[in-house]
């Protein structure tokens, strides 16, 4: 019986924090922050929390929907429709990586250099990614004008929105860690 109780307990722990951290990469871009230097941060924090709280699986399920979600209610350039494979694609990278990394930290403490470290190369393998991408399909897709548009939004700060959510990130999981200690 005790084991059931935990097994509850466990499922119910995962789910309250796979639904807060899908809340926050979902509705970013729904609250009215129409700024992807304010957007991208929070969504990548919320891809980075779910590495780290709830393993590869769950980060998955939540890099899927954002630019989704933004795109369906008008908050993303239409010229960035084709893009949006893509994006889900540049936001697994970025999982797989920082998974990657998070698997050969300590699990008792994670020093910030290695941690600062997997979020730069992650960022900077999410940010190359996206920027060839979107050079390629802007391109074959789109006006020039529409198409320089769109690699500026996929260029640098794909990369710089990364490692601020990072940032924030890392404070969270700091937070968190002190919180289970007391």
């Amino acid at each position: 019986m005790p084991q059931t109780t935990t097994l509850a307990k466990l499922n119910i722990s995962y789910a309250v924090k796979f639904l807060i951290l899908l809340t926050m990469a979902v509705c970013a871009p729904l609250f009215g922050f129409h700024s992807q230097w304010v957007t991208g941060p929070i969504v990548n924090m919320a891809l980075i929390l779910s590495v780290f709280t709830l393993g590869i699986r769950g980060a998955f399920l939540i890099g899927l929907l954002p630019s989704t979600i933004a795109l369906g209610a008008g908050l993303l350039p239409a010229i960035l429709a084709p893009m949006i494979p893509f994006i889900i694609i540049s936001n697994c990278l970025f999982i797989l990586v920082l998974d990657y990394f998070k698997n050969r930290l300590s699990d008792k403490e994670i020093a910030a250099v290695d941690y600062f470290l997997a979020i730069f190369v992650s960022a900077g393998l999410k940010y190359l990614f996206l920027l060839s991408t979107s050079k390629i399909v802007a391109g074959l897709l789109l006006k020039q004008e529409l198409a320089a548009k769109a690699a500026d939004i996929m260029s640098y700060p794909q990369f710089f929105t990364a490692l601020i959510g990072g940032v924030l990130a890392g404070g969270a999981l700091k937070i968190l860690k002190n919180a289970k200690q007391t």
